[in-house]
């Protein structure tokens, strides 16, 4: 095809002004080639106008005006075509200021350059012009050829260029890239004291771009506003770079301080290391490996055959590459990439890169010879040992079934046993799993290890609650792989089971082990069953606890410490309730309970009971007959507080009731208050009773115990007494005669038995009739002399007095009767 071209100049004296102030020169049209629409030329305009830079004074000598800027551009136009174009700046007269002369070709929409060359190759062509031509209609031009004639000198050049701006290659080129991507906006702005130098970062660009996105690159290698170019690379000198601060424009100062961070873009580095190792033909080489575009496995992949050391980005980014195309390289270049990649004294490899290792010996083992993939092997192994990478993934064992395995075991097999021998081992889940698969991939003798590793690695793998744990899938593949550590690790947890029941079963709930082989595991099997055992029987914990005893295989007589696995999966840190303990105690024998430690349950639930609750004394004489040696001190004497409780009640207790329960209280401290409150309300109910032994009602009311006497009034005010009050004379004169009869038995006394006859006695006979009442005086005569009957019939009649005078009064007539 042919081009056709455009030439436009600053105007002359007959065609526009010039001010001498600063500013774009005034410009017009001196020559423009027919086929070109004025729609182009409209937009032309503004694209070649030229303003040279600030501080230009005229007149210039010939050097100076060589010296100043030329603008290369390329740039879009609204109908979708290009205009490619080159300004320099000229003297119009021999006396006159500054001028330019811009010549342009027109490339219409969806064509390209003859021969598929890229604009920035075309700027350096011999064919742009200066001057206008001597006609207005020049003739299209038939291609616009390089420049010739020192291809090689260019091309070092061009290395010499990339090599001085090294620290700056890999940010301008991954911001390139982005600007590559689809929808991406903004600019990069390059700034450098000559044009030149950004027509050399345009051609360092395209030749790393993928052609076809290198020629839909716009740039202009010169422009006095960045901000308003429309080109996607602008060029400027550092005075006009002073204030480029938009957020869509990323500015290199490129003869300025070098930049301090690193690039994360591994494309963009790996490119970089090419052009500064002076190799631009491996881009070439590069593009006919399969991958996306600006994809950094193709470059990698090439450096590194190459010889060129990479960075562990780079690194990582070929061994993924290959690892996905393990076809696209013949053996050689195979070869070449795992040496590199195994390199001895490469900088320090990440995880990331160790990874992508592992997947890359995955896809090449079998299909490679062993001789290549050697070296991966032993780079990942000798990872897991001294770098501690436990998420890494290993070879498989036949990888080192050969002399190179055994030397690379010669090498790590001490290390492997000494670590494993220390204390610390085991505490890290990840990594003595991994020692323990390495050992085994390198045939590592640690049997005599083992027992000590389980023991320490079965506590740790309770550790944590996260689901799915990091070390999962390894720590089952090691049990799969090896036989005598999972039936040692699966021992280790039965055993630890019946004291950590809890985490034994979250750990199984978020590791699936297998334990479906011969070993019995009863505790482990627990454990697994606990959550059905939890689902079907819903609040029933006796229920739930039954049906884990049958999940264990095992019977709790033949086997202790089940009942211990059991009672911390349902009741876990909580006590069982009173009524749950005595189902427990029945289920098993003291002497199982015992050797399981659960005994301690059943107190715990006898010692947490509440005063009202009527089974715990019996429990307590269960527990203090059973566990005799276990119940001792503060716990033996509230369970006895619990017994005596039950003896008052049944009759069976002996003399000094309130000094019995004084002594058990001291002996219990700090006493529960249901404890308490059992054998005290028993005492007070006795008392209240109408058969009660008088030596120990006396002993309580002179006792000045508050916990005795507190209970004797909760008693008292209970329906059952008030309905007794009302319903037996005998009863209601008895109670009037105890609550009156003591006025020096002490403050505590004599407070609770005033508000007794007021608060309790005195609104029951305001409600009995006429007659009853008469019945209660007669009792109360009956019972003493007849100044006590007077006295109740002064009470009757009389309001609210203190006890104190009322038994003043009592006690007097009572002495002269």
């Amino acid at each position: 095809m042919s081009l056709a071209q455009l030439h436009y100049t600053s105007a002359t004296d007959g065609d526009g002004t010039d001010s001498g102030e600063e500013g774009p020169i005034p410009g017009r049209f001196s020559a423009v080639d027919a086929a070109i629409p004025g729609s182009v030329l409209t937009e032309a305009g503004p694209l070649l106008a030229y303003e040279p830079p600030p501080g230009t004074e005229p007149p210039l000598t010939d050097a100076a005006l060589r010296a100043l800027p030329e603008a290369l551009s390329f740039s879009v136009l609204a109908d979708g075509g290009h205009l490619l174009a080159r300004t320099v700046a000229t003297r119009p007269a021999p006396s006159a200021s500054v001028g330019f002369h811009a010549h342009a070709v027109h490339l219409p929409p969806g064509s390209r350059l003859p021969g598929g060359a890229l604009p920035i190759t075309a700027c350096r062509t011999a064919r742009w012009a200066a001057t206008t031509p001597g006609r207005p209609l020049p003739d299209p031009l038939a291609a616009l050829p390089g420049a010739t004639g020192h291809h090689a000198r260019e091309r070092e050049g061009l290395n010499d260029f990339a090599v001085a701006r090294g620290p700056w290659l890999a940010g301008v080129l991954a911001d390139l890239r982005r600007l590559c991507e689809p929808g991406a906006s903004g600019r990069v702005v390059l700034v450098e004291p000559q044009s030149a130098d950004v027509a050399r970062w345009i051609a360092l660009a395209c030749v790393a771009l993928p052609d076809e996105l290198a020629g839909r690159l716009t740039f202009t290698t010169y422009t006095r506003h960045p901000l308003r170019a429309p080109q996607r690379i602008v060029g400027v000198l550092p005075q006009d770079a002073a204030e480029l601060t938009d957020p869509d424009v990323r500015v290199h100062r490129c003869a300025g301080a070098r930049p301090e961070a690193a690039v994360a873009d591994a494309w963009a580095e790996t490119a970089a290391r090419i052009w500064r190792n002076r190799t631009p033909e491996l881009f070439r080489e590069a593009a006919e490996l399969p991958g996306e575009p600006f994809a950094a496995g193709p470059v990698a992949v090439t450096a590194l055959c190459a010889g060129i050391a990479l960075g562990t980005g780079g690194r990582a980014a070929a061994a993924e590459w290959a690892a996905e195309r393990p076809y696209a390289l013949d053996a050689k270049r195979t070869r070449q990439l795992v040496d590199a990649l195994t390199a001895p004294g490469v900088d320090e490899r990440s995880g990331p890169e160790f990874d992508a290792a592992g997947r890359l010996f995955a896809a090449l083992d079998g299909r490679s010879p062993a001789t290549t993939t050697a070296p991966l092997a032993a780079m990942l192994v000798t990872e897991a040992v001294r770098g501690g990478n436990g998420s890494l993934e290993l070879p498989g064992r036949t990888a080192f079934s050969g002399p190179e395995g055994a030397a690379v075991a010669g090498v790590l097999g001490p290390e492997i046993l000494t670590e494993l021998a220390s204390a610390g081992v085991g505490l890290d889940v990840a990594r003595t799993v991994q020692l323990l698969r390495v050992a085994r991939l390198l045939g590592v003798d640690c049997a005599e290890l083992l027992p000590s590793v389980v023991d320490r690695l079965a506590p740790a793998l309770l550790e944590g609650d996260e689901e799915g744990p990091g070390w999962a899938p390894a720590l089952l593949e090691l049990m799969d792989e090896q036989f005598d550590v999972r039936t040692a690790l699966l021992g280790a947890l039965d055993r630890i089971a019946p004291d950590s029941p809890g985490g034994v079963e979250r750990l199984l709930l978020r590791v699936p082990l297998p334990f479906t082989g011969t070993q019995s595991l009863p505790h482990l099997r627990m454990c697994a069953g606990a959550p059905e055992a939890r689902a079907d029987c819903g609040d029933d914990r006796v229920a739930r606890m039954q049906r884990i005893l049958r999940a264990a295989g095992v019977s709790p007589f033949a086997e202790p410490l089940v009942l211990r696995t059991a009672v911390g999966l349902v009741w876990e840190e909580s006590a069982p309730t009173v009524a749950e303990a005595r189902l427990l105690l029945e289920a098993a024998t003291s002497d199982a309970h015992r050797a399981a430690g659960t005994w301690s349950h059943l107190v715990a639930a006898a010692l947490a009971a509440g005063a009202g609750d009527g089974e715990a004394p019996e429990l307590a004489h269960d527990l203090l007959r059973g566990f005799p040696r276990e119940t001792g001190g503060r716990v033996r004497a509230a369970l006895q507080l619990l017994e005596f409780a039950r003896e008052v009640r049944s009759g069976a207790a002996q003399p000094e009731w309130a000094e019995r329960v004084r002594a058990l209280r001291a002996e219990a401290e700090p006493v529960e208050p249901g404890v308490l409150g059992q054998a005290c309300d028993a005492v007070a109910a006795r008392l209240l009773a109408p058969e009660r032994p008088e030596a120990e009602l006396y002993a309580l009311v002179h006792s000045g115990d508050t916990d005795l006497i507190n209970a004797y009034d909760r008693g008292a005010r209970g329906d059952s007494v008030r309905a007794r009050l009302a319903a037996d004379a005998a009863y209601a004169a008895d109670c009037f005669t105890v609550w009156t009869a003591h006025p020096h038995a002490g403050p505590a006394w004599s407070s609770a038995a005033a508000a007794l006859l007021e608060e309790v006695l005195r609104p029951v006979v305001r409600g009995l009739p006429a007659d009853r009442v008469a019945a209660v005086e007669e009792a109360v005569g009956r019972s003493g002399s007849s100044g006590r009957a007077d006295a109740f019939r002064d009470w009757n009649r009389r309001e609210r007095r203190t006890l104190g005078r009322l038994g003043r009064r009592i006690a007097g007539r009572v002495r002269r009767a």
